[in-house]
């Protein structure tokens, strides 16, 4: 479970950093990268633990199905929220090809 939380934290950073400048188009462009890098900086500090701390409970291809799902939803809600961006049909089909994924990447162990 910690690795999950850690994985959503730096998911939620991550987010940020390379999508919360588009709200903020008439920025300079270097502003945009110096702030998403330093933001960034904090997704990592996340990141590498969830990483560490899950590798061995998890394979490392089951560690990287885990942090897209997260990303994905973390996404959702930030698009939604955050940029204005509604969910359509399709994108609901994707997220049901990534439960596919998840169900695939989890065989053994289930």
């Amino acid at each position: 479970m910690k690795t999950i939380l850690l994985l959503l934290c730096s998911n939620i950073f991550m987010t940020i950093a390379w999508y919360g400048h588009l709200k903020y188009r008439k920025a300079p462009l270097f502003a945009a990268i110096v702030v998403s890098w330093l933001i960034a900086f904090a997704e990592y500090c996340f990141q590498v633990p969830a990483n560490r701390i899950g590798y061995g409970e998890f394979t490392a291809f089951q560690l990287k199905v885990i942090q897209e799902v997260i990303t994905l939803c973390v996404y959702v809600v930030f698009a939604w929220l955050y940029l204005g961006e509604n969910v359509k049909w399709n994108h609901a089909v994707s997220f049901l090809f990534l439960i596919g994924a998840v169900t695939f990447a989890f065989w053994g162990k289930l």
